[in-house]
């Protein structure tokens, strides 16, 4: 037998609660966030006014939900963040906004990319 099957039924090194009492305890909250996502991406295709088709906060949207839907994968949480963190190191001389718009410009999701796992 093998520490992954040895583990099915424990939990994780590092993780206080077994996967059944995970679900118990956090599913109901986190449903709510998914039909929230699903709302907002309703409500911007029935909004009216000028197309955004190339709207990066929406491609970014779209390209963390390819990452959720992943069947398997670690760090699925890292690599959104990482998705939509600017990680820019140099100053901008003068910034388009006044606020963050919550994702860079012309980022894109590519696995191959990504930094490895640690």
């Amino acid at each position: 037998m093998n520490d992954t099957q040895v583990n099915a039924d424990r939990t994780a090194p590092g993780c206080p609660a077994d996967r059944a009492t995970i679900i118990d305890l956090y599913f109901m909250e986190h449903r709510s966030k998914v039909i929230d996502i699903a709302a907002f991406l309703d409500r911007v295709e029935r909004a009216g006014g000028e197309a955004m088709p190339d709207d990066n906060r929406i491609d970014a949207m779209r390209q963390a939900i390819e990452i959720l839907l992943e069947e398997s994968g670690p760090h699925r949480a890292r690599r959104i963040q990482e998705l939509l963190s600017d990680l820019s190191e140099e100053p901008i001389d003068r910034a388009p906004t006044q606020g963050a718009i919550g994702v860079p410009p012309n980022r894109t999701y590519d696995p191959a990319a990504m930094p490895p796992d640690d």
